[in-house]
């Protein structure tokens, strides 16, 4: 797609935002004439969102913020089915009161990024209406515009099928589902255009498929690429598990040192994507190099961790990562475990999410990874007792940049 003209579109593609659309020129022009209404579905798998779901609602941000309006559809009902979208193996079937409670602090997720009142961007949950949904009719009036010669071409089904992994036939309904979304919405809501991961074109291609069929109406969709750091790593994903979105998952300080922590190929990318600096400085710091682009990193963890947390904990975080690193001062704005003492180093690398197990813990302590108060911790045995505190608390740390408050209780 060029030379698109309508502000979302414009700036979708000059930030990065666009891998796929379904008749670009036609939506260009349906955006140009009013506001559209568009969605994107996020499953209840966790009780918060991650750094891997960003890349979507920053897109609904964009949308918003170009005059249009955006929908963010939480999974109640298709999360008890299961996306088999890049899985070998069925997901995990929640109890309704783990989905109840994964709703709510995906909710939380949302709340930094869009503006909710009225007329303005709206939460739903598919359970609203798949929950209701009677078998016999929903074959007759839906399914019947389903091939399954087609079904099996998609990605999510092919795919499995070729790596002779099982697909039960909960799962095989999905993309059914999350077409039958698609209708509704634009029933309920005029919603027009469906925006997802690059993993999810069959499933959207299928879903404007059928709202043209059933209800008569254009519909479009348009998915963003599959997003990978330089290192080829997914993104979002670190040795500790997931950058979680919720401040009960990932306290502003360690969201803050993930950005920072960018590989200098990746930071002109995502200060694009994950910020909102205009694009001529973007380019400006993205051309930096050598100790200058450490610059552009600091603005990139500050930027992103604004939008999130807000910016008095973004400029605190920043404040935080300069006293103990620039200065050498475990600032009291670090982020902190109470435990009773004394306790393993390991036990408390692990409690703190500072490492994914014991295991790893023991392997940084090998190569010296390790620091107590900043001495290296050569014993994998090694315990934090009370007379390691220093004013009330001792400073366990992970490399250069990792750092953890251990207070006593």
């Amino acid at each position: 797609m060029t030379g698109p003209t309508s502000d979302f579109l414009h700036a979708a593609q000059e930030r990065g935002y666009i891998h796929q659309v379904t008749d670009s020129a036609a939506l260009d022009t349906r955006l140009r004439e009013g506001q559209v209404a568009a969605y994107i579905g996020f499953d209840c798998t966790a009780d918060s969102l991650h750094v891997g779901h960003l890349l979507s609602i920053m897109l609904l941000r964009l949308l918003q913020t170009t005059g249009h309006r955006p929908v963010a559809l939480i999974g109640g009902g298709t999360t008890k089915v299961g996306d088999p979208s890049g899985k070998d193996e069925a997901r995990q079937l929640l109890t309704e009161e783990r989905i109840e409670a994964n709703k709510a602090g995906i909710r939380r997720s949302f709340e930094s990024f869009l503006d909710f009142a009225p007329g303005r961007a709206l939460m739903l949950d598919n359970a609203a209406w798949l929950d209701e949904l009677r078998y016999i009719p929903f074959l007759r009036d839906v399914g019947r515009h389903f091939s399954v010669n087609r079904m099996l071409t998609m990605d999510s089904v092919r795919l499995r099928l070729e790596r002779d992994q099982p697909l039960s036939f909960l799962e095989f309904n999905y993309m059914l589902l999350q077409s039958y979304d698609f209708l509704e919405l634009h029933r309920r809501h005029g919603v027009t255009l469906q925006m997802g991961g690059s993993d999810q074109w069959g499933n959207i291609v299928m879903g404007a498929d059928l709202v043209r069929r059933m209800a008569s109406a254009e519909a479009f969709g348009l998915t963003t690429p599959l997003l990978t750091t330089a290192s080829g790593a997914k993104m979002g994903k670190t040795a500790a598990g997931a950058v979680w979105l919720n401040p009960d998952r990932l306290s502003p300080y360690d969201y803050w040192q993930f950005w920072r922590n960018a590989d200098d190929a990746d930071v002109g990318r995502f200060l694009a994507l994950f910020t909102e600096l205009p694009m001529p400085e973007v380019r400006r710091l993205a051309a930096l190099r050598d100790a200058e682009i450490n610059e552009a990193k600091k603005l990139l963890a500050t930027e992103a961790t604004a939008l999130l947390h807000g910016r008095a904990a973004a400029e605190t975080a920043a404040e935080t990562a300069r006293r103990a690193f620039e200065e050498g001062q475990a600032a009291e704005t670090l982020p902190s475990l109470t435990a009773s003492l004394p306790a393993p180093v390991l036990d408390l690398l692990v409690a703190a999410q500072l490492v994914a197990s014991k295991g790893e813990a023991r392997r940084l302590v090998a190569q010296g990874g390790i620091r107590l108060n900043d001495a290296p911790v050569a014993d994998p045995q090694q315990v934090v007792t009370a007379a390691d505190l220093r004013d009330g608390a001792a400073k366990l740390s992970l490399g250069r940049k990792r750092h953890l408050l251990v207070r006593a209780g």
